[in-house]
C-alpha cells in the first residue's frame, strides 16, 4: 500500500484526489473486518504520510458604494438577472439554496408597511447529485425581505403569473423564481461566466465570486448595526462563532475611530463665571443661582433638594470655621 501510494504521488496527482484514494481503500478495508476477513485496517494510518493543506478561501465582501454600483449596472446591463442579484445582495442566501427558491416560499405581507414579509429556506441544490436536499444547516430559516426586495420580486412575480396564466396553469407557487432558459435549475456557474464576471469589470468594482455576494450580504448586515444573533439566523450559520470568524473583520475603518480618539487634545477646561464663589474643590456658585433659589432673603421654595443646594451654597458664602 506504500508503493501504490507513492506511485499516486508520482503521477502528480494532487493531495486530495490522493487522500480520497486512501479514504475509499480504507472503506473496503473496513468491509472486510466486518465480514471478518481481516482483524485491523493497515489503510488507517496511511493519511498521515500525505499532508492536505487546505487553504481556506478569504471571504471577500463588496463596500455598500461597491454593492450600490454593481446593482445600478446590472439593472441597466442586465436586467433579466437584476432579481437575482439583487436576491443574493439582499438576502445572502447560498447559491444552492438561491436556484432552489420557488414562489410560494415568499410571504409578502399585506403591503409594504407589514413587517411580516420573508423567505422560507428550506430546500438547497446539490449540483453534484443533482438532486434538491435540505439546507446546509438541516432545517429551514427565516429570511426577512427589505422593502426594495419584496417590491422587486412582486413585479417578478406578477410577470410570471400572466405568463403563466397564457400558458393555461393556475398557479406558480410550485415553480422556480430563478430557472434557467429552458426552465431547467440555473447553473451558477454560468450565471458567473456569462453575467457577473463582466458585470463587475464594467461597474468597476473588485473581482468576485457568486459566493462573495453571501458574503457581501453579511458584511453590511453588520455595518447596518444588526446584531450577530440577527445576522447568524438570518445566514443559517450553526453557531454565532462562525459568523464572528467570517464576518467580523469584514467592515474597514469601523473600529479606527477608536484608535483617532487617542490623538485627540483633552477637552479644553469650562469657563469660569467671573462673578461665581468657588469652593476648595473648585465648583463655582454664581451669584445668579444664589439669588434664584432666595438664599439671600430666606428659602421661598419647599423643594426638599433645592432647600438642600440653597443651604450649601449659603455655606460656601460663609467665613471658613476652625475644624479643630
Amino acid at each position: 500500500m506504500k508503493r501504490w501510494l507513492a506511485d499516486l504521488a508520482a503521477r502528480g496527482l494532487a493531495r486530495n484526489t490522493v487522500r480520497l484514494a486512501i479514504s475509499t481503500l480504507r472503506v473496503i478495508l473496513n468491509a472486510a473486518i466486518e465480514d471478518e476477513l481481516l482483524e485491523t485496517n493497515p489503510a488507517q494510518k496511511l493519511g498521515r504520510l500525505v499532508r492536505v493543506e487546505k487553504l481556506a478561501g478569504e471571504a471577500i465582501a463588496l463596500t455598500p458604494e461597491e454593492a450600490d454600483r454593481f446593482l445600478r449596472t446590472a439593472k441597466e446591463y442586465c436586467p433579466k438577472h437584476y432579481p437575482l442579484f439583487l436576491t443574493a445582495l439582499r438576502a445572502g442566501l447560498r447559491a444552492g439554496e438561491l436556484v432552489a427558491v420557488h414562489w410560494g416560499d415568499f410571504q409578502f405581507g399585506r403591503d409594504a408597511q407589514d413587517p411580516n414579509r420573508y423567505l422560507l429556506v428550506q430546500r438547497n441544490y446539490d449540483r453534484h447529485s443533482g438532486r434538491f436536499v435540505t439546507p446546509k444547516s438541516k432545517k429551514p430559516r427565516r429570511v426577512d425581505l427589505s422593502g426594495q426586495l419584496r417590491q422587486v420580486l412582486l413585479e417578478l412575480r406578477d410577470q410570471r403569473q400572466v405568463e403563466s396564466v397564457a400558458k393555461g396553469h393556475e398557479s406558480i407557487a410550485d415553480d422556480l423564481v430563478f430557472p434557467s432558459e429552458t426552465g431547467t435549475v440555473l447553473l451558477i456557474d454560468n450565471v458567473s461566466r456569462r453575467h457577473l464576471h463582466p458585470l463587475v469589470k464594467r461597474a468597476g468594482v473588485r473581482r468576485i465570486r457568486f459566493h462573495d455576494l453571501r458574503h457581501t450580504f453579511g458584511s453590511l448586515l453588520i455595518r447596518a448595526g444588526a446584531p450577530l444573533t440577527y445576522v447568524r439566523d438570518q445566514m443559517g450559520h450553526s453557531s454565532i462563532q462562525i459568523t464572528v470568524d467570517t464576518y467580523g473583520h469584514m467592515i474597514p475603518g469601523a473600529d479606527i475611530m477608536y484608535m483617532d480618539r487617542l490623538d485627540r487634545p483633552p477637552d479644553p477646561p469650562p469657563i469660569r463665571n467671573p462673578g461665581a464663589t468657588w469652593d476648595q474643590g473648585g465648583r463655582g456658585v454664581t451669584t445668579q443661582t444664589i439669588e434664584r433659589i432666595g438664599v439671600s432673603d430666606g428659602i421661598r421654595t419647599r423643594d426638599v433638594q433645592i432647600h438642600s443646594l440653597a443651604l450649601y451654597q449659603a455655606e460656601l458664602r460663609s467665613p471658613p470655621r476652625n475644624c479643630g
